[in-house]
């Protein structure tokens, strides 16, 4: 039996519900109209910390017992997961700690600050990150919650599944994010347990997409951590990875991974055709559309999946700046 199932994810949405909100999902004409098919947009960017990470993160702390909770949390985070953690934390009064390299956007280390939480800035990537969490276990007794290799991180993710499919019953293809797979394998699992028709694809960017090189593989391997306009969905998905890689491929029908300018394209079409603010990683599933690298014969869902993204890049992205460097993003 898999880690995470169905029954899962209800009960989850039960755990979480009035912690997060049960985000719209709308038709895009602009993009209905070029690909002969409604094309749906999930609209999850909106979520009170901007992200979807505030679902896993709000059932992974709700699930944790007195005692768990009175030592506190700690996470690695390419910054949505550490401020989702550091929201749920905060609103059960614990004590968080988020790990991050320098590849973190600073806009998103100010918000996990805001939240009330630590933040450890750590080497130039998720793994040398990890490294500081592990530590902080061992001498501090803190709780680990990790971004997405946890099954109630998964269980919490796939309530957007859930979402998606009572919001657009008769779809045909979802478009999801993948990064470490905690998002990806969640979804998967609440889209196929409800209707096993529907297509679900993981959408990444090719700079660095550790979990498409690991399926590639046949295992989990290490990727190098590369600047880029999507990065929320850096990092690897760890060589010792117990869940995600294993539900990813076994539930995924494909992946599909976009250059930095694909990305671009994406983040400006939400924001000129459909009036929404959304980051880089936000943005793929629509990037991939534009690019011509997902077909499909009835409803489409892409989930839009946030929006923290630096203001400043945005206004230059979408006003068509070429001089951007993925070095730069934000």
């Amino acid at each position: 039996m898999p880690a995470v199932i169905l029954t899962d994810i209800r009960t989850a949405r039960e755990r979480i519900a009035g912690k997060v909100e049960r985000t719209p999902t709308v038709l895009s004409h602009s993009l209905s109209e070029q690909f002969g098919v409604p094309v749906h947009l999930k609209l999850e960017h909106r979520q009170t910390t901007g992200s979807f990470k505030l679902r896993g993160a709000s059932n992974a702390v709700a699930s944790l017992n007195a005692e768990q909770k009175a030592r506190g949390v700690v996470a690695a985070s390419t910054g949505n997961h550490g401020r989702a953690l550091a929201h749920a934390a905060k609103l059960e009064g614990m004590r968080a700690v988020i790990c991050m390299s320098r590849l973190v956007p600073g806009n998103k280390l100010d918000e996990i600050r805001r939240l009330g939480a630590e933040v450890r800035i750590v080497g130039d990537s998720q793994d040398d990150a990890q490294q500081e969490v592990d530590r902080l276990v061992a001498q501090e007794g803190l709780v680990m919650l990790p971004p997405f290799d946890h099954p109630d991180i998964i269980a919490g993710q796939g309530t957007l599944g859930l979402e998606m499919i009572e919001q657009v019953p008769d779809a045909a293809l979802v478009l999801a994010q993948i990064s470490g797979g905690g998002l990806a394998s969640g979804v998967a699992t609440a889209i196929k347990g409800v209707s096993p028709r529907t297509k679900v694809v993981g959408v990444s960017m090719a700079r660095g997409a550790a979990m498409k090189a690991s399926l590639d593989a046949g295992q989990p391997v290490l990727v190098e951590e590369l600047p880029t306009l999507a990065d929320s969905l850096g990092g690897g998905i760890g060589l010792d990875n117990r869940l995600t890689f294993a539900m990813c491929r076994d539930l995924l029908d494909d992946v599909v991974l976009l250059s930095e300018d694909e990305i671009a394209a994406g983040i400006r079409h939400a924001y000129a055709q459909e009036r929404e603010i959304v980051e880089g990683a936000g943005a793929v599933g629509i990037a991939a559309l534009l690019a011509g690298k997902i077909t499909a014969n009835g409803p489409v869902v892409v989930l839009l999946s946030g929006r923290n993204m630096n203001m400043e890049l945005h206004r230059k992205i979408v006003c068509g700046d070429t001089s951007i460097n993925a070095g730069r993003a934000g």
